[in-house]
């Protein structure tokens, strides 16, 4: 969701690169609560950080919480923005609401580095 609201918010003058520790799949409801919004990230994959080109990373943002967060080397600026995991709920519906509340979070902190 990050990576989808990131690139619709912060346009082509960004470069946008997304990855978790361990890579697995975009949650269908990450999906539905993005298509609420009108972004479709149901083209994205979930890719690990070894996919991403340290060159290019400026800015690194970390959302983990309770879960396990990658350990990034070198001098970029930090930013830590832990989020409770969505996937964490008794229904389809509690997930989806923790979905959308981690959605509108997203956007409000990403608005905010324009």
């Amino acid at each position: 969701m990050a990576e989808g609201l990131a690139r619709a918010i912060l346009g082509d003058g960004v470069r946008v690169q997304s990855a978790g520790s361990m890579a697995s799949r975009v949650h269908p409801l990450a999906i539905q609560a993005m298509a609420e919004i009108g972004i479709d990230i149901s083209d994205q994959t979930s890719k690990s950080i070894e996919a991403i080109d340290p060159g290019g990373v400026d800015t690194i943002v970390t959302l983990c919480a309770e879960e396990f967060c990658p350990a990034w080397f070198g001098s970029p600026a930090r930013l830590h923005w832990p989020l409770p995991d969505p996937t964490a709920g008794a229904s389809d519906e509690e997930r989806l609401a923790r979905f959308r509340t981690a959605r509108d979070e997203l956007a409000r902190r990403i608005e905010r580095l324009r």
